[in-house]
C-alpha cells in the first residue's frame, strides 16, 4: 500500500505578516493540513485533496516550481467556506531525480487517491504534468482545458509544457472527447486547430466563451479531467505568466469557470498550472490562482451529484420534456432538474441503455426550432 509520506513533503509556508480575517474565519479552517508535526497518511475521511507539484523542468516557464506554496499562502488567507466537505492539503510531491520521476510519483499519488474516492486537486508547476494525470483516467473520459494556447507545436518533437497534447491524444488513455476553451486564434497554428477539429474535438475561442459563458457549464458538468492554464487570463489580471497576452478572460470570468468545474458531477481530477511567482507583480497572479481555487471549492461544496440519480425514481426532482424534430423524425427527451434548473438530453446506446449528456436551456429552445443540438449529435456518434 502506498505511503503518502514517501511521496509527499508536508506543507511548510511562513505565516503572513498581516491578515484581514481573524484566524477562525479564514479558509485554512476548511481543511486538514499535512504538516511536519501532523502528517496525513490516510484519505478515508477526505473527498478532495490538494497536491502541489513544485517542478518546472521540461518547461520554459522557469519559476513556476515555486507556485504551489505561494498560491497556498494566498489561499489560506481567503474567507472560510460554509459547511464541511472533507478537504485535505497533503503537501507537495517530492521532486524526482529526473522529471520523469516526478511524473511517476504524481501518477502514483493520483492513482492512490482515485482508488480511495478522493479527488486530486493539483497545483503546478507547468502543464507538462498533465499527462501524469491523464494516464490514470478511465478508457473513456472527457477532458476540458482552459488555455490561450493549444499545447501542440508541429515543429517540436519533445513533450513539454507547450507540446503535451500529442502524448494525450496518441496515448493509451485518449480522451473520448476534449474541449479546449478560451484559445486565441492569433497565438495558435491554424493547421493544429484544423487537425483537432477533424478529430471532432470542440474548440471555443475566447470571444465565444465570453459571449455566452453560461453555455460552458454543461461542458464542465460532463468532464472528468479539468485543467486551467493561467495564460487564459489577460495579462492585466494575471501578469505572473511566462507567455502572457493582453487579451483573454477577465478574473471574474475565470473564477466563474472554476466554479462550474467544482460543480461538475463527473469530475475526477482538476489541475491549475503555469503560475510564475518570479514574474508576478505584488502577488496579483498567485492571488488570482488562489481565488480560482476558492471558487472551485465553493462549487464543489455545493454540487448536487444529480447525474447519479438521472433516470431513477426521484420524487418529482426531474421533469421530462419530449420534443419532436420534424425534418429528422427524431424524438428528443430533455430532462430538467427542479432543484438546480440544469438540463440533460437522454439518449440510448446500441444495447438500449439510457445515457444523459449535459445541455443547456438554449439546447432545448434549439430543438423547439426543429434543430438537433450539436451536443446530442456528438453524444450519439460516440455510442454508434
Amino acid at each position: 500500500m502506498l505511503k503518502l509520506s514517501d511521496y509527499l513533503d508536508p506543507v511548510s509556508i511562513e505565516k503572513p505578516l498581516w491578515t484581514h480575517l481573524g484566524e477562525p474565519s479564514s479558509f485554512s479552517h476548511n481543511l486538514d493540513i499535512s504538516t511536519e508535526n501532523n502528517r496525513l497518511e490516510k484519505t478515508d475521511n477526505y473527498s478532495l485533496a490538494i497536491i502541489g507539484v513544485p517542478d518546472d523542468r521540461r518547461s520554459p516557464n522557469k519559476g513556476c516550481a515555486s507556485a504551489p506554496d505561494e498560491i497556498r499562502a494566498d489561499l489560506y488567507q481567503l474567507a472560510r467556506l460554509p459547511g464541511k466537505a472533507g478537504i485535505a492539503d497533503l503537501g507537495n510531491v517530492k521532486k524526482g531525480v529526473s522529471f520523469d520521476d516526478t511524473l511517476a510519483a504524481l501518477g502514483d499519488v493520483t492513482k492512490f487517491l482515485l482508488e480511495n474516492n478522493t479527488i486530486p486537486l493539483v497545483i503546478g508547476g507547468s502543464s507538462a504534468l498533465i499527462p501524469a494525470l491523464a494516464k490514470n483516467m478511465g478508457k473513456k473520459y472527457n477532458y476540458a482545458t482552459i488555455d490561450s494556447r493549444i499545447d501542440w507545436v508541429n515543429e517540436r518533437k519533445e513533450n513539454d509544457s507547450f507540446n503535451h497534447l500529442p502524448e494525450l491524444i496518441n496515448g493509451k488513455n485518449k480522451p473520448s472527447n476534449m474541449t479546449l476553451m478560451a484559445y486565441q486564434s492569433f497565438l495558435n497554428d491554424p493547421q493544429v486547430v484544423n487537425r483537432l477539429r477533424k478529430l471532432d474535438y470542440d474548440l471555443l475561442r475566447v470571444g465565444e466563451v465570453r459571449q455566452e459563458i453560461q453555455e460552458t457549464e454543461p461542458v464542465f458538468r460532463d468532464s472528468e479531467l479539468i485543467c486551467f492554464d493561467i495564460s487564459a487570463i489577460r495579462q492585466s489580471d494575471a501578469p505572473g505568466n511566462f507567455a502572457p497576452s493582453p487579451n483573454g478572460l477577465y478574473g471574474e470570468e475565470i473564477c466563474l469557470l472554476a466554479r462550474y468545474a467544482g460543480l461538475s458531477d463527473a469530475l475526477q481530477v482538476a489541475g491549475f498550472f503555469e503560475v510564475n511567482p518570479v514574474l508576478d507583480s505584488r502577488r496579483q497572479t498567485t492571488a488570482m490562482a488562489a481565488q480560482m481555487i476558492w471558487f472551485f471549492l465553493e462549487g464543489y461544496m455545493q454540487k448536487q451529484n444529480e447525474a447519479s440519480i438521472l433516470g431513477k425514481e426521484n420524487g418529482g426532482r426531474f421533469v421530462n420534456y419530449h420534443v419532436s424534430i420534424e425534418k429528422s423524425n427524431e424524438d428528443l427527451v430533455f430532462v430538467k432538474s427542479t432543484i438546480t434548473n440544469r438540463w440533460w438530453i437522454e439518449y440510448e446506446d446500441k444495447k438500449g441503455k439510457k445515457h444523459y449528456v449535459a445541455c443547456s436551456y438554449n439546447d432545448y429552445l434549439m430543438a423547439g426550432e426543429n434543430e438537433i443540438p450539436p451536443r446530442y449529435i456528438k453524444a450519439i456518434s460516440r455510442v454508434k
